[in-house]
């Protein structure tokens, strides 16, 4: 696995980040003793030991809300690394929502849209969590380094010039929690059978499909980069062949290598039998499953309409981005190469420059 202390070491650092500041703000400062490391580590202030699910004795569900402070703190943590470490620009959407209305966003780089270069689009699972993070729970149990998609956003960032974060898991607003409306006291019961009159859509992002797609047709779909890429992750590639099939040329013209990660996709059902969309995945696609084999070994497909797949080098779902993450980033450079190559052969320019020389 890839070695993050000395990354991690300056996010930490020079950025003095600081989850347990988070903490603090919160109304767990006792019961969440925790903070990152300087190997992006989550530990124990006290006991430098890792993260504990119960600390109350026989008290699951104070357990579980103890659980759910954490992620949200995390979250929040996330968040400050994308827009203080990589510099990332938060983007709400939709673009025209008013003054009140509820609104998502997600991040990209400063030249994504401008830049000519190529561009790389972050698509995270289906979770709680949300931009940044490829699960929170290995975030928790691993580190920064493996749970997060800083180490994506470096690379992506050092070789493409472009990178867009999307936040495909933010739907909905908590009125209850977000706006402080509960002013009266009620009973847990009735606040259970009340709750789902609290939670308000976010209009373009009501869930994963809609927000893809929201950020491909007002932005992705607009940028000036040819060359665009998407590293996709569990349901996230499912949300990828949906676009593609909802936006088919758009997609097909504009994106020249999609990297799946134990991808949710289905190719027959999702693209209804096109032969040209199946195509198409099979010469632009290639997925990393979690399996025993060694990394980037063949992994036989039972679809056999399905783009080529080999090994994560894992068997650990939690891990695979993490553990595959050299091995993408040199196949999507491969692939560019090979675009950028043909492009150049069938280049009218290049054409008469041949001509000439005869």
């Amino acid at each position: 696995m890839t070695d993050f202390t000395g990354e991690h070491t300056w996010l930490q650092i020079k950025h003095k980040l600081s989850l347990r500041n988070l903490i603090e703000g919160s109304e767990y400062q006792e019961e969440l003793k925790y903070d990152f490391n300087i190997k992006g580590e989550l530990r124990h202030l006290d006991t430098n030991e890792s993260f504990v699910f119960n600390y109350y004795k026989n008290a699951h569900e104070q357990n579980h809300k103890r659980y759910q402070v954490l992620g949200h703190l995390i979250t929040q943590y996330v968040y400050e690394l994308l827009e203080r470490v990589c510099m990332l620009q938060k983007v709400y959407i939709p673009t025209d929502a008013t003054e009140d209305e509820p609104r998502s966003f997600f991040f990209m780089s400063e030249n994504a849209l401008t830049s000519s270069s190529s561009l790389i689009v972050l698509l995270q699972d289906r979770g709680v969590f949300r931009a940044g993070q490829w699960g929170q729970r290995i975030i928790i149990s691993e580190g920064l380094g493996h749970g997060t998609q800083t180490p994506f956003i470096k690379i992506a960032l050092e070789n493409h010039g472009g990178v867009i974060v999307l936040n495909p898991n933010d739907n909905f607003i908590d009125l209850k929690t977000e706006k402080d409306r509960l002013s009266f006291s009620t009973s847990q019961e009735a606040l259970t059978s009340m709750e789902s009159t609290w939670w308000v859509s976010k209009r373009g992002s009501c869930n994963p499909e809609e927000h893809t797609m929201y950020v491909w047709d007002h932005f992705i779909s607009k940028s000036a980069a040819k060359n665009v890429a998407f590293i996709a992750h569990g349901y996230g590639g499912l949300v990828f062949v949906d676009l593609l099939v909802q936006r088919k040329g758009e997609v097909m013209n504009k994106v020249y290598s999609v990297a799946f990660i134990d991808s949710m996709h289905n190719v027959w059902h999702q693209t209804r039998s096109d032969p040209q969309l199946q195509e198409w995945i099979k010469k632009h696609c290639r997925e990393w499953v979690s399996n025993s084999k060694p990394l980037d070994k063949a992994v036989g497909s039972v679809m056999k309409l399905n783009c080529p797949t080999v090994s994560a080098g894992t068997e650990k779902y939690g891990l695979a981005p993490s553990c595959c993450l050299h091995s993408i980033f040199k196949y999507l450079k491969s692939t560019l190469k090979a675009k950028t190559a043909t492009a150049s052969r069938q280049s009218p320019v290049a054409t008469r420059s041949r001509t000439s020389k005869k």
